[in-house]
């Protein structure tokens, strides 16, 4: 009964014939790159360029996990998945949306939350589009990744076939997600993290961000956190540099966010 398939069943993970190419898709907002630093002073210096653009503004941060992946832009219509784009130039990606839909960490459809679980970001913009079942179209981006456990299996699995080993996860995570055949894609077992919501629902922060993300049934990074002040950033990257080498994925530093 191929009448009742839906877009967001579970079986609908995986596509059916190869594409020929991918189509591009312009970004409704650009997906700008962060700017980089390698020391504290610099940081301060962010800040203080910040004091002068609010200078009223009493600060605080979000500090994340910057994953070693891929970004990626989902595009939910009425709660439903209908586009997965990658970055690209950061104004026009690539239409990858079977080969992100093989990810398991991303939900076909978004899980709808209750009254309760909203009724803490006192927003009346989020209530509304909550009780509207998701009406009209909402972007989420995130990180797609492979993890080491993950990476390891697979170069070990290239080795007995006699086939040149992949560099690292980040590499073999992009060249997955820019599989003309979404069955290779699905083997690769990528994971997703989100990070942002490119929509107004009047959210104060960005850590009520991540709280709606998890609602939303979006995985989030587990070690991603709220910083009061510059020396618990300082403090934040100092802990994620010591447990760098155990963590079960790539990471090249930390972002944060005012």
């Amino acid at each position: 009964f191929p009448d009742l398939i839906t877009p967001d069943s579970p079986t609908q993970r995986v596509g059916g014939e190869a594409l020929k190419e991918f189509h591009q898709v312009r970004h409704r907002a650009p997906m700008l790159s962060i700017e980089d630093i390698f020391e504290y002073a610099e940081l301060e210096a962010w800040l203080e360029r910040c004091g002068k653009l609010l200078p009223r503004e009493e600060f605080d941060f979000y500090s994340e996990i910057k994953m070693d992946g891929l970004a990626l832009s989902l595009i939910y219509r009425d709660g439903t998945l209908v586009t997965g784009a990658t970055r690209g130039d950061g104004r026009m990606g690539e239409d990858v949306t079977q080969n992100v839909k093989t990810i398991d960490a991303v939900p076909l459809h978004l899980r709808e939350p209750s009254a309760a679980e909203i009724a803490n970001f006192g927003s009346d913009k989020l209530k509304k589009f909550i009780e509207s079942g998701f009406r009209g179209d909402f972007e989420i981006r995130g990180e797609a990744f492979m993890k080491k456990d993950v990476f390891e299996k697979l170069n070990k699995e290239q080795a007995k076939r006699g086939l040149p080993e992949f560099a690292n996860p980040r590499n073999v995570s992009a060249g997955s997600i820019r599989q003309l055949d979404s069955k290779i894609t699905a083997s690769r077992r990528l994971d997703f993290f989100g990070y942002d919501i490119v929509a107004d629902l009047g959210l104060a922060t960005h850590e009520q961000v991540h709280e709606l993300l998890m609602l939303l049934g979006v995985k989030v990074n587990p070690l991603n956190t709220h910083c009061r002040s510059m020396k618990e950033i300082e403090e934040f990257h100092e802990k994620i540099r010591k447990v760098r080498s155990r963590l079960n994925y790539g990471t090249d530093g930390i972002g944060v966010i005012v």
